[in-house]
């Protein structure tokens, strides 16, 4: 990319995944988009900064999309300097000290097989990216590493990606996989089964294998995590209303909204809401 990435800062209003809203303009989250072909298997790419005083922590809580992150970290307390993220069952947590930064590659589902050798069942919980690990995906993200800053990681992500789209083009399993979770986040309140497929112009067993093989979950799950990171921002709005929240995004009741949410989240929505002490 000739010009300078495209840059935005993220919003507490935006459909984050971040239980802590507050957090982001704390990190200076931003977004960057990707360009060219990168974006046939790039979502977007995040970054976020942070410097604590001395002994202080702060806990990090993210509902994340259902989707595979790759990452380059740097600072104390991180995890590895290359990390691959899964998608995860439940909010993942994180506790921040000192001073450090991140910046993030979060793919589409057909992401994983064109930058890596890995398959979603390989890796259950985030790790390091070695070599030995997955010598595609190593090359990928340490390609990546050598940028000095945001502007500079993104273009070196967006020419890596793109060549290796090429070396890898996108199969037809892997086109609709994108497109299942392009139209579930378009719409929270879309359905799964039979009527998705129709959409999709696919079978409702395409649609299934097509997810497994490149998330390792099924569209009935995906559809959860990306519903709860709409709750998950509605709830964290002044004036907010479990039961509102509940019957606008489709939820049978109030009761299946508090049951799915304190599963994968640990908490009830009132907990949370209190916990974030909006009015």
């Amino acid at each position: 990319m000739d010009s300078a990435a495209v840059e935005r800062t993220i919003s507490a209003e935006e459909r984050t995944g971040v239980l802590e809203p507050d957090n982001l303009a704390r990190f200076g989250a931003r977004w960057y988009a990707p360009s060219g072909a990168a974006a046939e298997v790039v979502d977007t790419y995040w970054s976020v900064v942070w410097n604590l005083g001395v002994d202080e922590t702060l806990t990090q809580r993210i509902l994340e999309l259902p989707a595979i992150t790759l990452s380059v970290e740097s600072g104390e307390g991180v995890p590895a300097p290359l990390v691959l993220s899964p998608v995860q069952r439940r909010a993942w947590v994180r506790t921040i000290t000192g001073r450090g930064r991140a910046f993030g590659i979060r793919l589409r589902p057909a992401g994983l097989a064109v930058v890596s050798d890995l398959r979603p069942q390989d890796v259950d919980v985030p790790c390091a990216v070695t070599p030995e690990l997955d010598r595609r995906a190593h090359a990928f993200l340490a390609d990546v590493a050598r940028g000095r800053c945001d502007d500079e990681r993104v273009r070196l992500a967006d020419d890596a990606a793109a060549r290796l789209v090429a070396e890898r083009p996108l199969s037809s399993e892997q086109r609709l996989a994108d497109a299942t979770v392009a139209a579930l986040t378009a719409s929270v309140r879309s359905r799964t089964g039979p009527g998705l497929a129709a959409d999709l112009g696919a079978s409702e067993r395409a649609v299934q294998r097509a997810l497994r093989n490149t998330l390792g979950i099924g569209p009935k799950a995906a559809a959860r995590r990306i519903r709860l990171q709409e709750v998950v921002r509605l709830l964290s709005q002044p004036g907010a209303r479990i039961a509102q929240v509940a019957g606008d995004l489709g939820y049978v009741d109030q009761a299946h909204l508090v049951n799915d949410f304190r599963s994968v989240v640990g908490l009830t929505p009132g907990q949370y809401v209190r916990q974030l002490g909006t009015p």
